[in-house]
């Protein structure tokens, strides 16, 4: 299940982390790093997914 966490996170990030956590505080940083810059996004991203 992470190898498609992972691939959605780089499609579209904040799909990859509400998969992961659900709606709380870091799927609001995701969109918000989204919305700043696509790459921060993605970093942000698989980070919260290799992290858990």
């Amino acid at each position: 299940m992470d190898i498609v966490r992972l691939i959605f996170s780089v499609i579209l990030p904040p799909l990859g982390v509400f998969l992961q956590v659900g709606i709380g505080p870091q799927f609001w940083i995701n969109i918000l790093l989204t919305l700043l810059g696509y790459l921060p996004g993605i970093i942000h991203a698989v980070w919260i997914i290799a992290k858990r």
